[in-house]
């Protein structure tokens, strides 16, 4: 028998998977404004567009569609959950960013509740609070900000009103020098006077993991549009107790699990639900989710090591031109993330962002949404300095996912070109 041999056929490349933490983007732009609004991941793009076909009611219909519309929102809501390192019976509430969350949480507050911030917080954690709220001064080092939340809870506790709920409200890295706050010590110490903690980890979410549990917060508040999902969607996430015994923050359809006929025969649901009024932003959560879920999967360990080389290379390469000083709060080697604002000498501030963007480099300038620390460490930056000529506000460069050094350098090499 004749055996005929059939030749091998060549071995097709098997074609690489895209990276879902991978960011879209404009060729020949360098968005280094990562801080106001990260770019869209690979990975919230595809989920969004993999769902649309599907789009329909969520909780609202029996048919195919809006069953998996459903299941899509209440998966999300667990992975989100999954990701913050959530308690088993802990509310995840969908939101629209990181301050809707915040306005939450304050219209949750039982009465009385008095709130302790610090002066270094955006305003989405200053203006929402009561009346009679605490604002403590900005700590010059994280150990600095342990020391005054614990002297401030330990009058409240010899205040004529014990008893009453106590709330500190800090930050997990600022949006204003990125440098990172203690907040497993900050919340040790909240405990300690049986105060309860939120922490807006707007900044913080998108550079280094955040543990509800291990870190024992009791309430954390973040925004997608910083998280690589730009959907709309914020979450807001912490105990059950406070947020089932409030108002619902948007009665509607969702929040009540009963109207009767009269006016005020209503019982509202418990839950999620019950802050959730009206048709949910499904795809928000859904991108939101994707999100979590491919940072969950990814190598943080790796993510922050070339964060920070990146992160390092930035400020030296700005410590180096010698009409820029850099703007901090805590002592220039405080752990941070990828967020350095700074300000070029006898140089007005939106000019020299101006000046950036005809280089096709989008950097951020003003005063950060955080008026009160950017006037401070201004004011900070000029007395260490020794100038008299900064500018009344800062530029801020910030970098994260997609950020190359070829970027970072190229605005080195930019702001090094400033015209005379």
């Amino acid at each position: 028998m004749t055996v005929t041999l059939v030749p091998a056929l060549p071995t097709l490349p098997v074609p690489a998977r895209p990276d879902p933490l991978g960011v879209l983007g404009v060729p020949g732009e360098i968005n280094l404004d990562h801080a106001a609004s990260a770019p869209c991941a690979r990975a919230a793009a595809d989920a969004v567009a993999e769902l649309l076909p599907w789009y329909a009611s969520v909780h609202r219909g029996a048919g195919a569609l809006s069953r998996r519309c459903t299941l899509a929102y209440e998966r999300a809501r667990q992975t989100v959950a999954d990701f913050l390192g959530a308690r088993p019976t802990d509310h995840v509430i969908f939101t629209r960013n990181t301050t809707d969350a915040v306005h939450l949480l304050a219209r949750a507050l039982p009465a009385g509740t008095t709130v302790v911030t610090f002066g270094g917080e955006h305003h989405a954690n200053l203006l929402p609070w009561p009346r009679g709220s605490v604002r403590l001064p900005v700590p010059d080092s994280p150990a600095g900000a342990v020391r005054s939340l614990t002297l401030a809870l330990g009058e409240l506790a010899r205040d004529a009103r014990p008893g009453l709920p106590v709330l500190a409200a800090v930050t997990g890295a600022s949006n204003v020098t990125g440098e990172c706050w203690p907040v497993t010590e900050l919340a040790r110490v909240a405990h300690r006077y049986g105060a309860r903690i939120l922490v807006d980890a707007a900044q913080l979410a998108p550079h280094a993991p955040v543990d509800v549990a291990a870190s024992d917060l009791d309430y954390v508040a973040l925004s997608g549009h910083k998280l690589y999902a730009p959907f709309g969607a914020g979450v807001l996430v912490g105990r059950a107790d406070w947020l089932d015994a409030a108002p619902p923050y948007l009665p509607g359809g969702g929040a009540a699990a009963h109207v009767g006929a009269a006016t005020h025969d209503v019982r509202w649901a418990t839950g999620p639900g019950r802050h959730e009024g009206g048709t949910p932003n499904l795809l928000g959560a859904v991108a939101l989710a994707a999100v979590c879920a491919a940072f969950t999967s990814a190598d943080r360990v790796a993510l922050h090591a070339r964060e920070q080389g990146l992160l390092t290379r930035l400020r030296a390469g700005l410590a180096a031109l010698p009409d820029v000083v850099e703007l901090r709060t805590f002592g220039p080697e405080a752990p941070r993330v990828g967020i350095v604002s700074f300000v070029v000498a006898g140089r007005d501030s939106a000019e020299v962002a101006a000046h950036l963007a005809r280089h096709r480099i989008g950097v951020r300038d003003g005063l950060f949404c955080a008026h009160p620390l950017t006037r401070r460490l201004l004011a900070e930056a000029a007395a260490r300095s020794d100038r008299t000529d900064l500018p009344p506000t800062a530029l801020r460069a910030s970098i994260g996912l997609g950020t190359t050094a070829h970027e970072v350098d190229t605005l080195l090499t930019a702001l090094a070109a400033l015209p005379g």
